[in-house]
């Protein structure tokens, strides 16, 4: 879908650069103007020249923007949500409330950044576009859409102001999406939220008017998304990117302003250096899913903690739950802090000291200071037993009674402590861990990926005339037996109890969630060669051997091969499903005439 096209006032040929050159210019002007040139009613839902519905282009992007305000007899209050079409739930608009606010004892003066994740209402309906659900296939599996949640980045200040009764503005501008683009929205936000904070309601509505005219979020393709007078370069991954490596190109353009290597990833190293002496057991942890706490100053430092620990598995996806930032107010507080049944497989974000009693039974918990940048060696901080956690004043550490299942690799801790000594760039530092965490994932991952993949059936074994043969069980001592002579060693210098990580790993949810995706993958597989083997059929001669009823018993199930295909998105080549149709046209053509009608009204229904 061509989502860059004429708009109202005529023909243009501009390719996108320089669409978005002209209209960061176009941005020059008082954004009071802005908004009143470009302002449409919202309840006129009017095609903007781009084969889109008003609004349907930031619809792509974000779900709405809301403004979250301090009353004085309210306290914190959703003041203005945009587009005002846009729905949220009292239980959704509560969670933003609390969420889009630092707990009191952070004391985050000036400006702060952060993000946080809460539940979708349950019988909400979806709202997300067919034709925007077709990238999601394209998307490397941890990013995702999740229907059943939110993501809020928020630009929070708060400064002294006399005039207030309180003392102090504060004052939360958030966005709401269901896209986990971490560092792209981030960088929005910078971009409109200083601005918006003076200039108010008009300057809001332009810029969101800007994102409606964005093109789609399409993994693959290079992006130049402008905003405000500022033209943003990005590009989404594909599941088909080589892990651990970046496609755009950092060419110098006037046009743009900002260039996005990634659109999702933290700093990593940032986020680990107070206890990077622990990264590996802290990837075992992540990777197995157990219930892991984060206790941090601030909304900041804990929700970056959070999504760096949930990124160190990645190409992985972490399947549980994760709350980059969680407050006593959050509407799963209780379901998350009861002692009645074990914790749950989820790693929280808390900054309230009160989370220090009310989760010291977890039995994982990380306690960091402030996330200074990376300029000196850390001290070598110890694993502390968890009677030791007694407040969030304690000391940083990892208070855990874990014991790793892998020995502790000694050259990477080398590797980052040079490059301490040697004040090398954090962004230098985050790549080495970023692929020594590649690097670890892949060699525990492969050999599951090798074993899964003998589950499948022979290629031979697919009949036209058969349903598509089933794969074969995962059988857990049978993979076992397999890391004998396949398993980690190979491409890993890493020692240890390997077979009692996989052991592990095979109880988790993220081997759940893991092989479930891989399993219907492969399903998908099947189906898609089942059509393949249909289409080398010669099926008009079958019909000419068989009754009416059987002929026409195959054209419906050929059409409801067809129609799985397009909604499953099966990975069918184009060419097999035109042979397939031309099949059954051919078919239905060979039919008389009472029943050619019948069939024919079926395909257009």
């Amino acid at each position: 879908m061509a989502l860059w096209g004429p708009d109202s006032s005529g023909p243009c040929s501009r390719g996108p650069l320089e669409e978005a050159g002209a209209a960061a210019e176009e941005r020059e002007a008082p954004a009071a103007e802005a908004a009143a040139a470009v302002a449409v009613p919202l309840d006129e839902e009017e095609d903007d020249g781009r084969g889109l519905l008003r609004w349907d282009g930031f619809s792509a992007w974000l779900h709405c923007v809301c403004v979250v305000g301090f009353d004085l007899e309210l306290g914190q209050a959703v003041e203005v949500i945009y587009p005002q079409h846009s729905k949220l739930t009292d239980k959704e608009k509560t969670n933003i409330c609390y969420l889009s606010f630092p707990d009191s004892n952070s004391g985050c003066l000036g400006d702060t950044q952060f993000c946080f994740r809460f539940r979708q209402s349950s019988g909400r309906r979806v709202s997300l576009h067919c034709f925007l659900d077709q990238f999601d296939k394209d998307l490397p599996v941890y990013l995702k859409k999740d229907p059943a949640y939110f993501y809020g980045y928020v630009y929070f200040r708060q400064v002294r102001d006399k005039t207030l009764k309180r003392g102090y503005f504060q004052k939360s501008l958030v966005l709401i999406s269901k896209l986990p683009y971490i560092h792209f929205f981030h960088t929005v936000l910078k971009q409109i939220a200083p601005e918006y904070f003076e200039k108010s309601k008009p300057y809001l509505e332009a810029a969101c008017n800007d994102v409606d005219r964005w093109p789609a979020p399409v993994p693959g393709k290079t992006l130049y998304l402008p905003i405000m007078g500022v033209v943003m370069k990005v590009r989404i991954p594909t599941c088909h990117d080589k892990p651990g490596t970046t496609q755009i190109v950092q060419v110098a353009d006037t046009h743009i302003s900002v260039v996005l290597s990634t659109v999702h990833e933290v700093d990593l190293f940032r986020c680990f250096f107070p206890v990077f002496f622990h990264s590996q057991m802290l990837w075992e942890l992540v990777l197995l899913g157990e219930p892991l706490v984060v206790m941090a100053p601030s909304p900041s430092e804990s929700s970056e903690t959070v999504l760096a620990l949930v990124n160190c598995i990645s190409p992985l996806k972490y399947f549980s739950d994760f709350r980059p930032y969680f407050t006593i107010h959050d509407s799963e507080f209780k379901e998350y802090t009861t002692r009645t049944q074990a914790p749950p497989s989820v790693i929280l974000g808390v900054t309230n000291p009160f989370f220090a009693k009310t989760l010291q039974h977890w039995p994982h918990i990380i306690r960091i200071g402030d996330l200074k940048p990376a300029g000196e060696i850390p001290k070598q901080v110890k694993v502390k037993k968890l009677k030791n956690l007694k407040t969030l004043d304690s000391k940083p550490g990892v208070y855990t009674s874990y014991k790793p299942y892998l020995n502790r690799d000694e050259e990477i801790i080398k590797q980052l402590q040079k490059g301490v000594q040697q004040k090398r760039p954090s962004e230098a530092q985050s790549v080495i861990l970023r692929r020594y965490f590649l690097e670890l994932t892949q060699s525990f991952i492969i050999p599951l990926e090798r074993y899964v993949a003998s589950l499948m059936p022979l290629q031979k074994s697919i009949s036209p005339w058969k349903s598509p043969p089933q794969l074969r069980q995962f059988l857990p001592e049978e993979f076992m037996k397999t890391l004998e002579k396949t398993g980690p060693q190979l491409t890993s210098r890493i020692k240890g109890d390997w077979i009692g990580l996989y052991r592990h790993f095979l109880k988790s949810p993220n081997f759940d969630g893991w092989f479930k995706t891989r399993r219907k993958e492969m399903t998908q597989k099947l189906e898609a060669l089942h059509l393949e083997a249909l289409c080398k059929e010669d099926l008009l001669l079958w019909t000419q051997k068989h009754t009416e009823v059987e002929t026409v018993d195959l054209v419906l199930k050929l059409k409801s091969k067809l129609l799985q295909a397009d909604r499953e998105h099966l990975p069918v080549k184009p060419e097999t499903m035109e042979k397939l149709r031309g099949h059954i046209d051919a078919i239905i053509l060979a039919l008389p005439e009472d029943l050619q009608s019948i069939l024919l009204k079926t395909s257009m229904t």
